[in-house]
């Protein structure tokens, strides 16, 4: 496997860049993300304006029709930046559920608005009571066509606040799990909006008899498990750009601080710590590269985005400390960027499963696989 980027995709991974560079230093994040939205319309446009906006959805819906290793690149670059406009949960896993169940024009009129920037989605899936991977799911849906009501309330929806319809996961009168289109105005729902220690935005969602459409027939379990594949391996592409540029602000603070007349490059101990940070992040490198091609080859591996999650849950987390370390003081601070790296990496750490759930998970799956014998 050819883990390099071809030549499209570093021309898309330079235009991302390009976009989020000359918009995002770390006065301008902190303002964006202080306002009441969170992240800048303007951004947005110009997304949807170089087409990453329908990168991963199919030529025929009006996409790009790009996979995985394009959507990493994306990603990556959007973990260098800390841009926080709601990519990953706003378009990229919505528009993943739509294709797998929609049809027809509601499919089309869907797709399309995601495409263009003009309609944001969310995913209301998480619960109180879940602990990944176990979802529960107790909202409900009662009745059936247009007189769909969903009952139940959604903690945690990233990109809820700003949503203009709701992918929801509910059971019907049968028990049978399916996914539901819910519209973020309609009568019966409330959004409590919340902001995460990392700057971004979300909202608990209630719904009480909310008027639903149900997307797609029959259990949506499958839909549910590739979108849970696809977010772990996106999350981890993302963290793999956050971990690269705090990387790269660490050293470059080495070779500027001074500390008794020489930078801080001069003391060994120091770069030998930084050499460590280099060797995890290539681990994490690594590992998301796996993810991600496993996941191109069409390969929807739950076992394979939990080894690359542990990964970048330990990379992010080791190289996070040592970065704020090496910092000192000036780390901590709101006004210096590295810290937000931190915060940033800390968040993609704890969701859908933390390092010691995805090692539980993994321990649990052992006894799946055959045993080797040498004879």
């Amino acid at each position: 496997m050819d883990f390099e980027l071809n030549d499209e995709q570093v021309m898309l991974r330079d235009t991302v860049r390009e976009v989020l560079a000359k918009t995002y230093d770390i006065e301008t994040l902190r303002k964006v993300t202080d306002t009441e939205r969170g992240w800048d319309p303007k951004v947005w446009k110009s997304l949807a304006d170089i087409g990453i906006l329908g990168l991963t959805v199919d030529e025929a819906d009006g996409g790009m029709g790009a996979g995985p290793v394009e959507l990493g690149a994306v990603l990556g670059e959007i973990g260098r930046s800390l841009a926080p406009e709601p990519y990953l949960n706003g378009v990229v896993v919505p528009a993943a559920l739509v294709s797998a169940t929609a049809e027809g024009d509601a499919r089309a009129d869907l797709l399309g608005g995601l495409v263009s920037g003009e309609l944001l989605m969310a995913f209301a899936h998480t619960e109180e009571t879940d602990r990944w991977p176990v979802a529960g799911v107790t909202t409900t849906v009662s009745g059936s066509g247009d007189a769909a009501k969903i009952t139940g309330t959604k903690t945690e929806v990233l990109a809820a606040d700003s949503a203009d319809k709701l992918v929801v996961s509910a059971r019907d009168e049968s028990g049978a799990v399916g996914l539901y289109l819910v519209d973020a105005e309609a009568d019966g729902v409330t959004r409590i909006p919340f902001r995460t220690h990392d700057r971004r935005r979300g909202a608990q969602v209630g719904f009480a008899a909310a008027p639903a459409t149900r997307l797609g027939s029959g259990d949506a379990s499958d839909a549910l498990r590739q979108a849970d594949v696809l977010t772990q391996t996106a999350l981890c592409a993302e963290a793999v750009g956050a971990m690269e540029r705090a990387l790269e602000l660490t050293v470059e603070y080495l070779k500027t601080r001074k500390q008794f007349g020489v930078t801080l490059s001069t003391f060994e101990a120091l770069t030998h710590r930084a050499a460590d940070m280099y060797v995890l992040l290539e681990l994490a490198r690594s590992l998301s590269a796996y993810a991600t091609g496993t996941l191109a080859d069409g390969v929807i591996d739950e076992v394979v985005a939990s080894r690359a999650k542990l990964q970048i849950c330990r990379s992010g987390r080791q190289i996070g400390q040592e970065a704020i370390q090496m910092h000192g003081g000036i780390g901590m601070t709101a006004e210096y960027p590295v810290g937000h790296y931190v915060s940033r990496l800390t968040a993609i750490s704890h969701t859908l499963g933390d390092a010691e759930a995805h090692l539980s998970h993994l321990a649990n799956s052992v006894t799946d696989w055959d045993m080797v014998s040498i004879g």
